[in-house]
């Protein structure tokens, strides 16, 4: 008995959908496998439906499994699936005509757009199929419908115009496509290639995968468990599966939520910082994933990107993608998505920090710069970003560190501002003459060390309505907190005649030369007249050029015997007096943490010595 064998030409926008697949679609030809295996599992999980409400079908005690089986020496792949198979008329409907591919609605909106990078939703067209001839120059497809009475068919083509279909012999349900590959493309025909592709996009895929005899897919895709069902163990391994990782992570956190959009989530922070080590910059390392299947690795969208430090999955089944599945297209339901995971992770932060505040210290210590690159520039969580912020004050002890929240609580009663100041170690803060005043009044004064602090702050303005003041800030205004004037101090008279005398031996170095209404026990103080110090010692820095400081601003303490022995030497006509003046102006410079050329110092230095010898 002779083999009937049918040859069927491709419609036309079929053969307009096979060239733009094969030649422009994918950058990444092997995404061919993933839509491949999505595809079967697709079939499979109809079948799975078809049991649970249909009738009976055909093999109804198969397992539902992927069978990939690789020929190096033929140069073929084949891939089979134990899902619902096709009908002669399915084969028909499904790839050789628009009828169920959806592929009408395709070439209509790529004609309606005229650009092919502009692709619409995978969702909505059956045309991961076709990827196969991104690497076959020819496929064979035997398949055999899950109803009782149906029979096997074979579907051939080289993608080109036309295709056949002829009876199969006998078969079990489903379908098994053989790819005869390209001579460029041989190398999918080997083993180690197939795993990796597969572990790369497929691994949590929820049937088996079985390549050459061997199952590939071993890790679970624990995001979408119940989170009561999973060991510690098994989140642990599964970080070091997604992560790359050997170690175990120092925060997880698993959620789902359904409004305002789907999603399952399994985020993981490291143990180490390694852009803290000087490794680089951190890639993101959160893939997104769409019905399990991998979307995007180390998306770079789908959370901002000073979160790159965490590990994990994203997987929402609503997320609209382009039909390769390489680039998504609604921009607001990505906003949508990276604003709810993100704030979910900063209330998971803000809980740690009070219920695991060894933990959440240790997080801290290795990744505060993140998030302070998030408070300096992500103005959508700004405000829950500032709440998870953690600083030293002058009331803690070296390591131990405070909340805003916590600075606040205890504030004395008269006062009306959060202080801070900046200085590169607690040591360096606390011997300048920022605090005299502050300790003087009994206020806490939070310590920065670093500049993004001064920003932060600077952007912020206020917390929880009080004024965030630097101690070292020019114009602070602390007169109605300040004690009565001193009788040992200089009159106002002397004063103003020295400070003039000062400013005109000091000349282009300050601004401005007054008395001080925050200095106690030392005898002069420098300010910054762009606002801080810390502003200027980084703008010293920018310029990288000892010798250009800046000009100061410089307070006398009118109180002070060093100054009121200089005032009685400038009285006097000393010439001593001078370099005194100049001496205490770069020993306030010093005491800003101000970097200063040391060559001119030593010389006046070693005067000052000279006459102290006598």
């Amino acid at each position: 008995m002779s083999t009937i064998v049918e040859t069927k030409e491709f419609q036309t926008e079929i053969r307009q959908l096979l060239d733009i697949v094969i030649h422009s679609l994918y950058t990444d030809r092997e995404i061919f496998l993933r839509e491949l295996i999505s595809n079967a599992a697709d079939a499979m999980e109809k079948l799975r439906y078809t049991q649970l409400v249909g009738p009976e079908v055909k093999d109804k005690d198969l397992a539902l499994e992927v069978h990939i089986d690789t020929d190096d020496n033929a140069h073929t792949l084949t891939i089979t699936d134990t899902g619902v198979g096709m009908t002669k008329e399915e084969l028909v409907e499904n790839i050789g005509t628009i009828a169920h591919s959806g592929s009408k609605e395709f070439i209509k909106h790529l004609s309606a757009k005229g650009d092919q990078k502009d692709l619409n939703l995978i969702g909505q067209f059956g045309v991961g199929f076709y990827s196969a001839f991104m690497v076959a120059d020819k496929v064979t497809l035997y398949t055999r419908s899950y109803q009782m009475e149906a029979e096997c068919f074979v579907w051939e083509s080289d993608g080109v115009g036309s295709y056949t279909i002829t009876e199969g012999e006998d078969l079990t349900r489903g379908t098994k496509m053989v790819l005869h590959l390209k001579e460029d493309a041989y190398d999918f025909a080997k083993e180690e290639t197939i795993k990796r592709v597969i572990k790369q996009y497929s691994s949590f895929v929820p049937y088996p995968i079985i390549v050459n005899g061997q199952k590939v897919n071993t890790v679970d895709a624990l995001w979408t468990k119940n989170k009561n069902e999973i060991t510690d163990e098994e989140y642990n391994e599964f970080y070091k599966f997604i992560a790359n990782a050997h170690d175990e992570p120092l925060f997880r956190l698993h959620f789902s939520s359904d409004a305002p959009i789907n999603i399952n989530t399994l985020l993981f922070v490291p143990k180490e910082n390694l852009e803290q080590f000087g490794f680089g910059r951190t890639e993101p390392g959160v893939n997104l994933y769409c019905k399990k299947v991998l979307i995007q690795e180390k998306s770079p969208i789908v959370l901002p990107e000073w979160l790159r430090f965490l590990r994990g999955v994203i997987d929402s089944e609503e997320l609209p993608l382009n039909i390769s599945r390489e680039t998504m297209q609604d921009s607001a339901l990505v906003s949508k998505l990276n604003k709810v995971v993100t704030s979910r992770f900063l209330k998971f932060l803000d809980g740690q920090a009070t219920s695991e505040p060894d933990k959440y210290k240790e997080f801290w210590e290795k990744f505060n710069f993140f998030i302070k690159e998030g408070a300096a520039n992500d103005f959508t969580h700004r405000k829950e970003l500032v709440k998870i912020l953690q600083f030293e004050s002058s009331n803690t002890l070296a390591g131990e560190v405070i909340s805003l929240a916590d600075y606040v609580g205890r504030m004395k009663e008269d006062q009306t501002a959060i202080y801070y100041v900046n200085g590169p170690t607690r040591e360096g803060i606390e011997s300048g003459p920022y605090l005299e005043v502050f300790r003087d009044k009994g206020y806490e004064v939070i310590y920065t060390y670093a500049a993004i602090d001064d920003y932060i702050f600077g952007a912020i303005g206020e917390y929880e309505g009080k004024r965030l003041i630097s101690a070292d800030q020019s114009d602070l205004d602390i007169s109605n907190e300040q004690k009565d004037r001193s009788e040992l101090a200089l009159s106002e008279e002397e004063v103003k005649v020295l400070t003039d005398w000062i400013k005109e031996v000091l000349g282009s170095k300050v601004t401005e030369v007054r008395e001080s209404k925050r200095l106690v026990d030392s005898p002069a103080v420098v300010l910054s007249p762009y606002g801080t110090n810390s502003m200027q010692r980084m703008m010293q820095l920018m310029n990288k050029d000892v010798n250009n400081v800046g000009p100061s601003v410089l307070e006398i303490n009118a109180s002070h015997q060093m100054i009121k022995r200089l005032d009685e030497a400038r009285k006097n006509e000393d010439t001593f007096a001078k370099i005194a003046a100049e001496q205490i102006f770069e020993n306030a410079q010093i005491a800003a943490g101000l970097i200063i050329d040391p060559r001119g110092m030593v010389k006046r230095l070693n005067e000052i010595l000279e006459r102290a010898l006598g």
